[in-house]
């Protein structure tokens, strides 16, 4: 059975250019901010994401309940209300779990659905991931990430990754964490079926774009969207040196602050959203949340850097 949601083209249309994933904001006792979730939502896209991505790692899975995830995709897919492509996404479930959250998906109204499964000790083979994701794949259309192959090296992704392409129909995207090398070989190998995008910092996506890559995750879309949008339109333009100039001047610079931030660059995000007036700053303890010292030196880099 395959799922009769599947619509390719609006897929990778939905996946082209900068887009946005959710933070799930939270209130300073640790509660998921509603509020705040459906202010980022509209400021995504305001700022022009064709699509709103949940990911199990941007939107804290790891510190959220089974119920809270289903309560943020409930959410998140009622605000969208159609004005984006709406992704929804599990978090190291076993194959009935992860069929269970699909019907669930389904039912709320998610379009699409990153699978993430479950590789504790290197516990998963290629067959078993297969069967995995064609399980999944009959109840809605689903996106891989490649997050899952990172620690087995540079052998196994590729050939799960071939063998899915072979025999799961329902498979519409990818999202890539691995870059490099990987990330050529699977554009040449997989964009002719699925919609490519790349996880994380735009000198990732320009390794990759030209070998098939169709937008990348862009944390500026969420707070400075002018940015997002100068890199992309030379990327379109076909302006390399103009990419290759906010690639030096704003991103290299501000990941280079964020990733060295006390707490990590997840704590940097969650103050950003503050500064900006989407969200709170904090996250659930033991998760560090910036101090107002903190806070203040944060805003004075982006204010040095031209973003905020």
């Amino acid at each position: 059975m395959v799922s009769p949601r599947i619509d390719r083209a609006r897929v990778r249309q939905a996946l082209t250019g900068p887009i946005a994933t959710i933070r799930t904001p939270f209130q300073r006792d640790g509660a998921v901010d509603l509020a705040g979730l459906r202010r980022m939502i509209d400021f995504d896209i305001d700022a022009g994401s064709g699509a709103i991505v949940l990911t199990a790692g941007d939107s804290h899975y790891i510190a959220l309940s089974d119920d809270e995830i289903t309560e943020v995709t409930q959410v998140t897919v009622d605000h969208v209300a159609g004005r984006a492509l709406v992704v929804a996404a599990d978090r190291y479930y076993h194959t009935r779990q992860s069929v269970e959250f699909a019907r669930f998906a389904a039912g709320a109204g998610a379009d699409v659905l990153m699978v993430l499964p479950p590789d504790w000790g290197g516990s998963s083979t290629v067959d078993g991931l297969t069967r995995h994701y064609a399980a999944i794949a009959e109840h809605i259309p689903i996106m891989l990430v490649t997050g899952i192959f990172l620690a087995r090296g540079a052998d196994f992704g590729p050939r799960c990754r071939r063998q899915t392409l072979d025999q799961v129909e329902g498979v519409v995207a990818i999202k890539d964490d691995f870059c490099g090398e990987f990330a050529r070989k699977m554009g040449l190998l997989v964009y002719d079926r699925w919609a490519v995008w790349s996880g994380g910092q735009k000198q990732n996506h320009m390794n990759a774009h030209p070998y098939g890559c169709d937008g990348y995750l862009s944390s500026f879309l969420s707070f400075h969207p002018p940015t997002a949008h100068r890199y992309w339109q030379a990327i379109v333009a076909g302006d390399l040196a103009a990419a290759q100039a906010v690639i030096r001047d704003i991103d290299m610079p501000f990941f280079d602050y964020i990733l060295g931030v006390e707490g990590g660059f997840d704590a940097a995000v969650h103050g950003i959203l503050e500064l900006v007036g989407i969200a709170g700053r904090w996250r659930p303890p033991p998760y560090h949340s910036l101090t107002d010292a903190q806070m203040e030196e944060l805003g004075g880099f982006l204010r040095g850097l031209g973003v905020l």
